[in-house]
């Protein structure tokens, strides 16, 4: 490693510099920067970056790393400065963060980095990302191969599943009424059926955690969350299809599934413009995306609602449901969207022999002018073992009264999509 500050004319030119607090902290950035570089690069301090710049030796630079760790945060003005510099004289700036928040992350982002790599670095991914930037890729939100927070046993569900494209596929979308009454155990095995219905030709399914504070779809279904996400979320305007399928996963190579992002967002990080990049996405790659809401009204579920062709809103038989039923149709219909869209699904519902809870059912939905047309079963201590498990019911509990309704909706969804296109086909 040379110090680029201190060169002398007479020096190989110098393709590439790190700027970091202390590169130090980054040993494995350094042995990269070696293999792929030689002594071809130089370090700079953040104080040293912007005037060495304006020198004749930085005429050879095609690229800097800037390395950031949780610690540069409060110095995010100055580094923001070294980016812009950056690019204001031609050069590419990628970005590698050590432990960086994804609000600090986000506004690097934006300021204009060509790539962005994690740290501990991925194998193969500073050499994958400068091969990007010299041929003028843009960031390719998940497409860097490797994943610091993958353990060793995550390797078999790592890659993503292959799509034929050219699809346009029908968005279900899942909204607890209220906290815990089973939303994502409703998302993640409807998404399951659907994707097993049939041995033959069976439809591509691809299940998506919106909730970006206590998303559970990667817990129910063990799978790590990905630095990715968070990348496509903030920049979808830079992505693509298949930057959206290289950040899903696939679960027992039968269904892509786009987590929740590592670390716990603001649900405003992302607009409307961006969920409906996102959709656009999905829909062109499968034939159901199944989406797990989170269970409030942002700014957003506009987009989703729209776009759904099927929005369950799940609740239980108990007081707080009923009273948040009536103020979510009263903010639906103030603002104009469709609360008509809804299909209410009454989760732990009474047993059929309970002929006070059928009563009970019955006068809620008067009293609630809603039409309670599915109700599930309590699936009773195997749910909560099949998510604790990473699995779904239909591979934990394959008996259990909870997915063998969960089986009846799938083939509902799917035999009533299937009559529409045939419908449209004639």
């Amino acid at each position: 490693m040379t110090s680029a500050a201190n060169l002398q004319p007479d020096s190989n030119a110098i393709r590439a510099c790190t700027i970091s607090r202390d590169v130090q902290n980054f040993d494995l950035l350094i042995e990269d920067m070696e293999i792929e570089l030689g002594e071809s690069w130089g370090d700079l301090s953040f104080d040293d970056a912007v005037p060495f710049f304006d020198q004749e030796d930085a005429a050879s630079l095609e690229f800097v790393v800037i390395a950031v760790d949780n610690d540069d945060e409060r110095n995010l003005d100055h580094i923001g400065g070294i980016i812009r510099s950056a690019k204001e004289r031609g050069i590419k700036v990628m970005l590698i963060a050590k432990e960086v928040g994804p609000v600090a992350l986000h506004q690097l982002l934006r300021l204009g980095a060509d790539d962005f790599v994690p740290y501990p670095l991925p194998e193969n991914a500073l050499h994958d990302s400068i091969e990007r930037m010299r041929n003028s890729v843009p960031l390719p939100v998940g497409g860097f191969q490797g994943d610091p927070n993958r353990g060793e046993g995550a390797s078999s569900v790592g890659q993503s599943l292959k799509s034929r494209g050219g699809r346009n596929g029908i968005i279900i979308a899942v909204q607890g009424i209220a906290g815990g009454v089973g939303a994502t155990t409703l998302a993640v095995n409807t998404a399951w059926e659907l994707a097993t219905i049939s041995k033959v030709d069976a439809p591509k399914v691809c299940l998506i955690d919106l909730d970006f504070q206590y998303g559970a779809v990667s817990t129910y279904l063990d799978l790590p969350r990905r630095e990715t996400i968070f990348e496509i979320l903030t920049d979808s305007a830079t992505a693509d299809a298949d930057a959206f399928m290289a950040a899903t996963q696939s679960f027992k190579d039968t269904m892509n599934v786009f987590t929740a992002p590592a670390d716990m967002l603001p649900l405003d990080i992302v607009t409307g413009e961006d969920i409906g990049r996102l959709l656009d996405f999905a829909t062109s790659k499968f034939d159901y995306v199944v989406i797990d809401m989170p269970s409030v009204i942002v700014s957003w579920t506009e987009t989703v609602m729209q776009r759904a062709q099927v929005y369950f809103g799940l609740f239980e038989l108990d007081l707080r449901s009923a009273q948040n039923i009536l103020r979510l149709i009263r903010a639906l219909k103030s603002d104009a969207l469709p609360h008509d869209k809804l299909r209410y699904i009454l989760n732990r519902a009474p047993k059929f022999t309970d002929l006070t809870g059928k009563s009970r059912i019955k006068r809620m939905a008067e009293s609630l002018d809603i039409d309670i047309r599915i109700q599930l079963p309590d699936g009773a201590i195997q749910v909560t073992q099949s998510n604790d498990h990473g699995l779904p019911l239909a591979e934990h509990a394959g008996k259990n009264p909870l997915r063998k309704e969960i089986q009846k909706l799938a083939k509902s969804i799917h035999d009533t999509n299937k009559a529409v296109a045939t419908g449209r086909k004639g």
